[in-house]
């Protein structure tokens, strides 16, 4: 058994879940990956990640909602980014500051895309150390 961190990715564009996969498995990450709303589910059923990227919209325009409420209702402190491209198709931003108009959200981090690459492994690292720090509390 590895003890490297586990990583759930899920996005219907099967290229970003490879550029993102090949990303996070070179920085020595396990990698879970699925490429629809149905799949990500059935991975959270049977893999419990250590955090989680996933795409809003997939089959359903709030797909990476679902899939983030349900990771959180099995495992709460999983960090969980959503990868989106509302905010260029649609305008519509989730970008409020404000907590209770981001309560419902339960992500931890909403990323717009495109996101560079580099700037995606840092967030990863920069929240399974948080949520490490947190563990050890």
């Amino acid at each position: 058994m590895s003890d490297n961190k586990r990583i759930l990715v899920v996005d219907d564009d099967i290229d970003i879940v490879e550029q993102v996969s090949a990303a996070l498995t070179a920085d020595g990450y396990d990698v879970i990956a699925g490429t629809s709303q149905e799949e990500g589910e059935d991975l959270l059923l049977s893999h419990k990640p250590d955090l989680a990227i996933l795409d809003l919209m997939m089959e359903q325009m709030d797909s990476g909602f679902m899939l983030c409420h349900q990771l959180k209702r099995l495992h709460p402190e999983t960090p969980v980014i959503i990868l989106t491209a509302v905010t260029a198709t649609t305008g519509i931003s989730f970008a409020s500051r404000d907590p209770e108009s981001r309560a419902w959200i339960k992500a931890d981090l909403l990323l717009d895309k495109p996101v560079r690459t580099e700037f995606l492994r840092h967030q990863v690292r920069r929240l399974l150390h948080e949520a490490a720090r947190v563990a050890e509390t």
